[in-house]
């Protein structure tokens, strides 16, 4: 993960502050009908259109549309992309609602696919639950208090179609 150069965030890296203590994910809501799907009807601003335009083939994009991060965006262009409340992931969430290890987001020539991490309270791709899921141009992802959405490359939607 990198910052390219386009207002993208960098990586955190943060090996003098490692947290050896427990785990203290809290849940959040009592019940599953608490989360439920509420798409979001923001327009993407001219920065972020462009930022993702900008995008190069077998990369894209994560924007922050609420959490305590909102607005943010996030790079994925590597195989392995790490999200959670551990100091060293790739896309760190410091809330007591994301567990330490919570999801991988995994790439294969340009398609992406999300995995959830035996997190507790879950990860939801377009308002489900689930274990796995594949992410596609748009794609909403929850993970604790963060909602994201998930856009791929132009430069890869054009060569599928």
């Amino acid at each position: 993960m990198s910052e390219a150069g386009n207002g993208l965030n960098q990586v955190r890296r943060d090996g003098d502050h490692l947290d050896r203590g427990t785990d203290t994910t809290q849940t959040f809501g009592g019940h599953d009908s608490d989360l439920s799907f509420v798409p979001f009807g923001a327009e993407l601003t001219e920065t972020e259109i462009a930022a993702i335009e900008a995008l190069p083939s077998g990369s894209a994009l994560f924007l922050v549309r609420s959490g305590p991060t909102a607005g943010a965006r996030y790079l994925v262009d590597t195989d392995v992309t790490t999200i959670g409340r551990h100091p060293e992931a790739d896309i760190f969430f410091d809330d007591v609602t994301v567990s330490r290890r919570h999801a991988e987001i995994t790439r294969s020539g340009s398609a992406f696919d999300i995995i959830d991490q035996r997190s507790l309270n879950g990860t939801y791709l377009d308002g489900e639950r689930v274990d796995r899921g594949v992410l596609r141009n748009g794609s909403e992802v929850r993970i604790g208090k963060f909602r994201l959405n998930f856009f791929v490359s132009p430069a890869d939607i054009q060569a599928e179609g």
